[in-house]
């Protein structure tokens, strides 16, 4: 017997109006909200800034002068390439990377807790414990991690009253304040993915393990890690690419000798009055974001089925 695509179970299942209710709406969020914004931003980055006078004449043509000069600055330029905005891109990602790892090794073992340590209303209480506080607008929550280290916040008085330090510690400017922002905004994102994972896994595993003599770290390192590797894959996926592009974290939490690569993009459609560039910036985030993805998953093997699962 030949078998059937998931889409016919699905409509076998649910009903064909349901089926292409959802249909419908998958399609125009991917085509208006996903595909539509990307390739017009994407012909954008080719165009030259022209006023609107001038959109659609002669001087209207594609051009790499966006991309240019991002590699290369300006024409006066001496360096022979722009060590500024390569530089704050590399910056970034490098620091979303940081704040990924800070958010794994933060959520796994909550993710592990909530999966197989804890049951019944406890599980029910500790997710909501989790969950509340973001019902607070991200902003608000920005605002209130620039209050709690702030000069004049409550770590800096707390840690002065009790004696630890004797001066105010710059944790704006030396970016501690915009690491535990972002890794505290996104960290329902790396939770979930690994206890959807973890969850699966079966407990008789666990206890095999340990009846033979493994330790904790051992049922972790051979077991555990290696089965809910497509969920730390998904969560990890996530919280780099939204922390890559974030921008109220570091327009708010920021110090102001600090740049994100986001900033950039945003002074291009702003402040610059670039659209064009502003574009251009942003694909180059874009692609190297989903490159650098791409190729961290290749590197531990992991396929993008089985982080869809």
């Amino acid at each position: 017997m030949k078998p059937r695509g998931s889409l016919s179970a699905f409509a076998e299942r649910n009903g064909i109006p349901v089926t292409l209710y959802l249909l419908t709406c998958v399609g125009i969020w991917v085509f208006l909200l996903v595909l539509l914004p990307q390739v017009t931003m994407l012909d954008y980055s080719f165009r030259a800034n022209l006023p609107p006078s001038k959109v659609g004449g002669p001087e209207d043509v594609y051009t790499l002068e966006h991309y240019r000069y991002f590699l290369l600055g300006s024409s006066a330029n001496p360096d022979g390439w722009n060590a500024l905005d390569i530089g704050v891109l590399v910056k970034t990602l490098v620091a979303a990377l940081f704040v990924t790892l800070f958010d794994l090794a933060i959520c796994y073992p909550v993710a592990f807790l909530l999966a197989k340590g804890v049951r019944g209303g406890g599980a029910r209480l500790l997710i909501l414990a989790l969950i509340v506080p973001f019902w607070v607008n991200e902003i608000l929550r920005a605002f209130a991690f620039r209050i709690l280290f702030g000069a004049t916040g409550v770590l800096n008085e707390t840690g002065m009253m009790l004696g630890l330090w004797e001066a105010p510690i710059d944790f704006i400017g030396s970016d501690v304040a915009l690491y535990a922002g972002l890794g505290y905004a996104y960290i329902l994102l790396m939770i979930f993915p690994l206890y959807n994972a973890i969850e699966s896994l079966d407990s008789n595993q666990l206890e095999a393990a340990r009846d033979m003599g493994a330790s904790w770290a051992q049922v972790h390192r051979r077991v555990v890690i290696p089965y809910a590797k497509p969920g730390i894959a998904s969560g990890c996926t996530m919280v780099f690419m939204l922390s890559a592009g974030a921008l109220a974290a570091p327009q708010i939490l920021g110090g102001p000798s600090n740049l994100w690569f986001t900033q950039l993009v945003y002074q291009w459609f702003n402040s610059g009055g670039n659209w064009p560039r502003g574009s251009a910036y942003a694909i180059i985030l874009l692609v190297v974001c989903v490159g650098f993805v791409m190729f961290m998953m290749r590197v531990f093997r992991v396929s993008i089925g089985a982080i869809g699962r």
